[in-house]
């Protein structure tokens, strides 16, 4: 694994902290400010733009009943300035899938498309 793959999975993981942090500004610092962003919460419509992408983290980070997740299992994909992340999440004991979209940005990897939904459990 090269540095520039470990600091994609360190900026994969920083969404899952932050989230459970419910800390809304590490939230804003992970996204892109330049490229266009995007995300699908489970159950939510596409939200497009980072003004609005932002207020739904702000929504669901300050909603004091939003339970924690739990993320594993991070598969990493590099086409070239971009990266995919597929990972699982349990979010409240339901499964997700997670694909997570990353740009490098100003030497940075940062966010540009989140999407989960629901999976099957495994037995």
């Amino acid at each position: 694994m090269t540095d520039d793959d470990q600091a994609i999975l360190d900026a994969n993981a920083v969404l899952y902290a932050a989230f459970n942090a419910r800390d809304v500004e590490a939230m804003e610092a992970l996204w892109a400010t330049s490229a266009p962003v995007s995300c699908v919460h489970p159950g939510w419509n596409v939200i497009f733009g980072r003004v609005e992408v932002m207020d739904s983290w702000r929504a669901i980070l300050t909603n004091p009943d939003q339970p924690r997740i739990v993320a594993g299992g991070a598969e990493l994909r590099r086409y070239g300035d971009c990266a995919v992340v597929i990972c699982r999440e349990l979010v409240a004991g339901n499964p997700l899938a997670s694909t997570n979209v990353l740009v490098r940005e100003d030497g940075r990897w940062k966010l540009v498309h989140h999407q989960s939904g629901p999976v099957l459990r495994l037995s």
